[in-house]
Parts: structure tokens; sequence; C-alpha cells
């Protein structure tokens, strides 16, 4: 899975939301992902992070995606 792949299902999850996706090997199985999104409100960090990873819940069964750093904020976090 590419970085841009990976961006455009953020995206579509997280519609508007600034997002950043790294891969932090250049192999595309090692990726960094920051999003911040009022989506995450009311979540805990475990719950927000499960939901990012529910977006590549496939690709994280398969080893697709291998390794997959997150940091997720709420927008008044950001400013």
């Amino acid at each position: 899975m590419t970085s841009d792949q990976m961006k455009s299902r953020l995206e579509k999850a997280y519609p508007g939301d600034p997002i950043e996706v790294v891969d932090l090997t250049g192999t595309h199985d090692h990726y960094q992902v920051m999003i911040v999104s009022n989506t995450f409100r009311g979540l805990t960090r475990i719950q927000q992070h499960k939901h990012v990873m529910s977006v590549f819940a496939d690709e994280l069964k398969t080893g697709e995606v291998h390794a997959l750093t997150i940091q997720t904020k709420l927008p008044e976090a950001e400013a």
C-alpha cells in the first residue's frame, strides 16, 4: 500500500480533516499517520487509535501494513 493510498483512505474516513502520512522505511509497510479531527472528541487515546486502525483492518491482518504509528489530536490541540 502506498502512502497516497493510505492518505486517500484516511481522507474518506476523516473528510476535510488535516492528515499526514509518512512512509517510515520506504518499504510501503511501515507508516506514521497524523490526524486532527473532531471525530476523536470524547474518545480515549486508545479508542482514537483503534478508530484509525479500523480503516486499515484488512491490511493490518494480512501484514500489507506491518507497522502503523498513530498520532491523533483534536483541532483545539493544534491551536
